[in-house]
Order: C-alpha cells, then sequence, then structure tokens
C-alpha cells in the first residue's frame, strides 16, 4: 500500500471517530511531516512516512485524543530531520509539541543493561520521564510499528530490538492495562528470540485449529440458548490465546500443549455485574467446574485494575475450557487499560503516608476516568506525577540509579561509593564538565572526577 493509500486509510478512520475540524488537524500533521520526512526512506525502502501513518492509526485504534495522533504522525521529525520544536509549537501549538519533545527524549534512552533491577529501573526512568502518559502511548505504538517490520533489520538487531521489547516495553503496557499492545508485542518477540519454539507452537496449534474453532461454535450455540431462555443479554466469542503466553505457561507448569487448560477459551461479555454473576451460575449447570479454577477478579481486581470472572468447566469430550465473563465496561478496561497504573515504588512501608498518598492519587484517577467525558480534561488529569520525589540518572556504563529529587552530583558520588564520595573532585554530566551544586535531572550521565 502507497503512503496516500495509507494516509486516506487514517483518515477514513479518524473521520468516523472525530469531529471535522480534528481531522483537518491531522490531515495538516501528515501534511507537514511528509514534507519534513521527504526522500527519506526506511531500511525496507519504503517512503517514511509510512512508519508515523501506521502508528497514528494504531493509536486511533486505541481510541486516543486528536493531538495525541497528531504528535504521533509527527514523533519523528525533530529526531530525523531539520525541523525544531519551535516550529511544531508555532504550527501545532505546545500541547502537541511536548508531546513530541517527550517522545524525542525517551528516543535517546539507552537500554543496555539486563540486570532485573537495572531493568526495572528503565521503566521507572521512562515513566518519570515522559511526564504525560501518551508520550508513552505513542513510544508504545512505534514500538508495535517498529516489531511489525522488524523482518528488514539485521539478525543481531532483530534479537536486540526484541529482547528489550520484552524487557521494558510489554511490561510497560501490562502496567498500563494496554493488554491488545502487550501480547502483540509478547508473540513479535517471542518469534524472533525462540524462532524454532514460537514455530513448532504455532504448527502445533494450527494443527487442531479446526476442529478447536468447531468445539469453539458449539459452546457458544449451548451457552447462548440457555442465556436467552434466562432472559439474559450477552456476546459471546471465541477468545484467541496469545502465543507468548501458551509458552510461558508450558515452561513454568512444566507441560505439554496438551495439557494445557485454556487453549479453547469462550468470552461472555453482559451488561451488568449482576449478569456476570447470573451468566456463572448458568454455566455450572451446564459444565463441571474444575475445582481451584474459578477466580473472582471483579470481587479483587488485578493491580492493574482489570476485572473478570475466570471459571474452568470439563467440556463434553472431557476436555477443560476456560470462560471468562465481564461487563462491557469491564471488557474495554481489559483491551485498552485505563493507561494510569502500574505497579508502586517497591519499599514504601504498608501504611506510610506516601504509598496511601500514591494510592489515593490512582484512586482519583480512576473514579475520574468514570466522571470525565471530556477527553481533554481527562488528559489532562494524566499529567504523571508517581515519580515527582525521585530522580533517575546514568552511570557512565549505562546502570540507572535512583536519587532523591534535588540530589546533587555529590550525592551520586555517596551513592555509588563512600570511598568515592570522599575523593570527589568534580563533575560530569552528559559529557560536560558541571558546578558540584548542579541539580541532576531524569536521564542525565553522571561521571565522577576523583582526586
Amino acid at each position: 500500500m502507497s503512503s496516500h493509500d495509507l494516509f486516506n486509510e487514517l483518515k477514513e478512520q479518524v473521520r468516523e471517530r472525530y469531529n471535522f475540524k480534528e481531522v483537518e488537524l491531522v490531515t495538516k500533521a501528515y501534511t507537514f511531516a511528509l514534507k519534513a520526512h521527504g526522500g527519506q526512506n526506511r531500511i525496507s525502502g519504503e517512503p517514511f512516512i509510512i512508519h508515523p501513518v501506521a502508528v497514528a492509526q494504531i493509536l486511533v485504534s486505541l481510541e486516543l485524543d486528536i493531538p495525541t495522533i497528531g504528535a504521533a504522525l509527527l514523533h519523528d521529525v525533530v529526531e530525523d530531520t531539520s525541523v525544531v520544536l519551535a516550529e511544531i509549537e508555532e504550527e501545532f501549538g505546545a500541547e502537541i509539541a511536548l508531546l513530541v519533545d517527550g517522545v524525542t527524549k525517551l528516543s535517546k534512552l539507552q537500554f543496555r543493561s539486563k540486570e532485573e533491577q537495572q531493568v526495572e529501573n528503565l521503566r521507572k526512568m521512562f515513566l518519570a520521564m515522559a511526564k504525560d502518559i501518551r508520550v508513552i502511548m505513542i513510544k508504545l505504538a512505534d514500538r508495535l510499528h517498529n516489531m511489525r517490520t522488524l523482518n528488514h533489520q539485521s539478525q543481531p538487531k532483530q534479537k536486540e530490538i526484541a529482547e528489550e521489547t520484552l524487557e521494558i516495553f510489554a511490561p510497560l503496557a501490562h502496567r498500563l492495562g494496554i493488554f491488545t499492545i502487550k501480547w502483540e508485542l509478547e508473540d513479535l518477540a517471542f518469534r524472533y528470540l525462540k524462532p524454532q519454539e514460537y514455530n513448532c507452537l504455532v504448527e502445533k496449534i494450527a494443527m487442531k485449529r479446526q476442529e478447536r474453532e468447531a468445539y469453539i461454535e458449539h459452546v457458544i450455540d449451548i451457552l447462548k440458548d440457555k442465556l436467552e431462555e434466562a432472559g439474559l443479554q450477552a456476546d459471546i466469542q471465541g477468545r484467541p490465546k496469545h502465543f507468548y503466553s501458551i509458552y510461558q505457561k508450558m515452561i513454568e507448569k512444566e507441560k505439554d500443549l496438551n495439557e494445557i487448560y485454556d487453549l479453547i477459551a469462550v468470552r461472555v461479555i453482559v451488561h451488568t455485574v449482576r449478569d456476570c454473576y447470573a451468566v456463572l451460575g448458568i454455566i455450572h449447570t451446564l459444565w463441571t467446574p474444575i475445582p481451584r479454577r474459578f477466580k473472582d477478579y471483579i470481587a479483587m481486581p488485578k493491580p492493574n485494575m482489570y476485572q473478570s470472572l475466570h471459571t474452568t468447566v470439563m467440556g463434553f469430550l472431557g476436555e477443560p475450557f476456560e470462560i471468562q465473563i465481564r461487563t462491557q465496561e469491564m471488557h474495554r478496561t481489559a483491551e485498552f487499560g485505563i493507561a494510569a497504573h502500574w505497579k508502586y515504588k517497591e519499599g514504601y512501608k504498608k501504611g506510610s503516608k506516601e504509598l496511601e498518598k500514591r494510592l489515593a492519587w490512582l484512586r482519583k484517577i480512576l473514579e475520574w476516568q468514570k466522571e470525565v467525558k471530556d477527553t481533554k480534561e481527562f488528559m489532562e488529569l494524566l499529567k504523571i506525577d508517581i515519580f515527582s520525589d525521585v530522580v533517575f540518572v546514568f552511570t557512565p556504563k549505562g546502570d540507572v540509579k535512583e536519587l532523591p529529587a534535588g540530589s546533587i552530583p555529590l550525592d551520586f558520588a555517596y551513592r555509588i561509593h563512600s570511598d568515592v564520595g570522599h575523593s570527589c573532585v568534580g563533575c560530569r554530566v552528559n559529557g560536560k564538565m558541571v558546578p558540584l551544586d548542579y541539580v541532576l535531572k531524569n536521564g542525565d550521565i553522571v561521571e565522577i572526577i576523583t582526586s
């Protein structure tokens, strides 16, 4: 598909969801990016503009606001062309310029360390530096399109990018509850990191695919009839299983593919929470539930606010299958996330004021999300201040150190070792000498000079 056709497709998707003025802004951003990237090609040989358009399409499918879509079209302009940020601000306003600037800064982050703690700190730094959730959303969509087109890279590069995706980007998508992106990132990374295992699994699953689909259809028909009899309206669908999650289960539980329960899975979407439990009762009269396989995530949501009832039952052929039951609202959260929550910083004592403050912030965000109808107003509430009291900096080797906000090079020196602190005579930040009272910022590379 040509870049022009791809953009027309995007324009059509935008028209369906947004108003005329917003369509105009998207067209303006596309025209600006097209001119800026003129003559540039991707490794595949395609015009570069195809990439920002594809990123914008991913974000439209997640129903993000128009400034985010505009910024997605412009996200590589400052980094890869002669355009400066001031021009973006002049043409498109401060909001879009800030988003583009955020993406540009995150693009400079190097993911070099493999240590678990370092990877965790990198995720935190990512969140702290973004300042606005939408920057991370653009970055995730950017990574997803790059993963979809990874076949054009060299093998070592494919491995490096896939590893980074599995360690940094998929967990970030998980924390933000954006499962549609998380699953695809994981499956794509799995394909490049373990091609043999991936192909073997895909082959095995494909062998019984028709049989499984016919079985699911049969289950859906029976369930539909019973729910109609009970006067319950529901949308029932087969649920695709994701290769990486199946593979992980096989490894964790040391089981063969045939022993994995939920290869066959059905999802029931209803109107109310009461309907969820009514459907569960009907399911348990139709099929025998497997003990200890029932999970009530409605009463006890997961940390990322995922809610559903999960039950595994024994089918007609003695084959277990999983059924998930949730409301429409729960389904939206499960697919797209509320994009505002992740695990809280480890190390806070239970009941501490800090943790309480952060949990209250999260609860507030979740309440606002229900109340706020205006996207612009809601997006204002999504400014990240979760890590406002800490700063993340790099050592020259690429390790991440976490320090209290307001820290100076001397604090950093003592964090490395008391001897380094005692003998510190100077400091370079990002390759330049700075005074010892310089206040460190997120992403700084700090090098201590000792006597």
